[in-house]
């Protein structure tokens, strides 16, 4: 009995031991929480408050900048994630579009000139020849057909270089290439801006559309048959041609001034969309001017005459463009027969 009384004490402070030592064990977890929030008030679990974080970071996808000290602060941006999406385009977009309409356009012209064959001259020549264009005119459209081809395939080899010459020449090759290729890209530019503002200004007056051409395109332009439809100077579809060459070449050449001076009242994201601009708009001009230089030779007989030495035959003329033929016949520009065996040009 005095044994268990003497222990009883030893117990109870046991007791009181466990008790102290678990509700200090209490106030520690329940104080830890608010110390930390008094510490860091943004630390808290507000659902309203990290949406707004949320925000904010979503908000920062477009770029990842760090810190310089160098004025031009755009020099800053480390990394731009949107530009994974330009860098698809440009890789993979971009060279499907090339190759569809391109290659697309390649195979209609060879399978149209296989049908139809090279339109001929039906009432063959009258051995009297009209004057279509003048010196200064063939000046201008050789200087831009000239330039635009170097820009064609110049501007070719930044699309589809790497992937299709690039393993054919090696990288050393390949490499001087793209260096004189961009230089001529540069500033062949230059010159042929200047001949699409030209052409522009210089035959604005006869590419207005008007009801010649709506019967024009009725009769197909006489393409398709034997049917020869009344045509001016410039029929529907040299229309076509002459405002797709003024609109395309101001698309390819404001997006590629863009291009070649940075950031003169852009960003990088409308760098991008230059880039889509001039890309998409200069492929699709290399597939249209592929038709062109095919009706302009082997597609039509008599056609490249004109543009080379300026005359065409007048039956040409009678048959292609009659209504211009009429209105040179009535003004005194289309010469009298000559003797057989020769030619005379138009006064």
């Amino acid at each position: 009995m005095i044994k268990g009384t003497a222990e009883m004490p030893k117990l109870s402070a046991r007791l009181r031991f466990i008790v102290g030592a678990m509700a200090l064990a209490l106030i520690v977890a329940v104080a830890a929480p608010v110390t930390a929030q008094q510490r860091n008030p943004d630390s808290s679990v507000n659902p309203t408050a990290s949406s707004v974080r949320e925000d904010q970071l979503l908000n920062e996808l477009d770029r990842i900048s760090g810190r310089c000290t160098i004025p031009d602060q755009k020099a800053c941006t480390i990394e731009q994630p949107a530009g994974r999406d330009w860098r698809h385009f440009h890789e993979v977009t971009l060279r499907w579009i090339g190759a569809i309409s391109i290659l697309g356009m390649l195979a209609l012209l060879v399978i149209f000139y296989l049908v139809r064959g090279m339109v001929r001259l039906e009432s063959g020549r009258s051995g009297r020849v009209l004057v279509r264009f003048s010196v200064f005119e063939r000046l201008v459209h050789w200087m831009t057909a000239a330039c635009f081809i170097l820009l064609a395939i110049s501007g070719l080899n930044i699309t589809f270089g790497r992937p299709l010459l690039l393993p054919l020449i090696g990288p050393d090759a390949f490499t001087a290439w793209s260096q004189w290729a961009k230089y001529a890209h540069n500033y062949l530019s230059f010159p042929f801006t200047l001949g699409v503002f030209t052409i522009f200004l210089m035959w604005i007056a006869w590419n207005i559309p008007n009801r010649v051409d709506v019967e024009w395109m009725k009769r197909g332009g006489g393409i398709v048959g034997h049917d020869h439809p009344p045509a001016d100077r410039f029929n529907a579809g040299q229309k076509m041609i002459y405002w797709i060459v003024v609109l395309g070449g101001t698309a390819v050449a404001v997006s590629g001034y863009i291009l070649m001076f940075p950031f003169y009242g852009t960003n990088i994201a409308g760098m991008q969309v230059a880039q889509v601009v001039h890309g998409v708009a200069a492929l699709l001009f290399v597939a249209v001017m592929l038709a062109h230089i095919y009706i302009g030779t082997i597609g039509m007989e008599g056609a490249f005459e004109g543009m080379w030495d300026g005359t065409v035959d007048v039956n040409w003329a009678k048959e292609h463009h009659r209504v211009w033929l009429e209105k040179e016949i009535v003004e005194g520009h289309v010469a009298a027969p000559p003797p057989k065996g020769k030619m005379q040009p138009a006064e």
